[in-house]
């Protein structure tokens, strides 16, 4: 699994964006709510670090997705 920050997430959408890398080769990850593990999804905050899962996005796979998002302990 990888390791990230969460960037931004969006009071009123259904998504977010994880930053993985560091600077300045670092990448913004697309993740949909649907991915977070349980209902963690809205304790979700930026900054925060979280573990995920990346695959090909199944709308285009010249993107990246992560699933399987989980917020780190400690």
């Amino acid at each position: 699994m990888a390791t990230g920050t969460v960037k931004r997430v969006p009071n009123v959408k259904n998504y977010g964006f994880i930053v993985v890398g560091e600077e300045p080769a670092t990448e913004e990850i697309f993740f949909h709510r649907t991915n977070v593990a349980g209902d963690a999804f809205d304790q979700l905050t930026n900054g925060q670090r979280v573990s995920f899962e990346i695959v090909r996005d199944e709308r285009d796979s010249t993107k990246r997705r992560a699933v399987e998002v989980a917020p780190v302990e400690g």
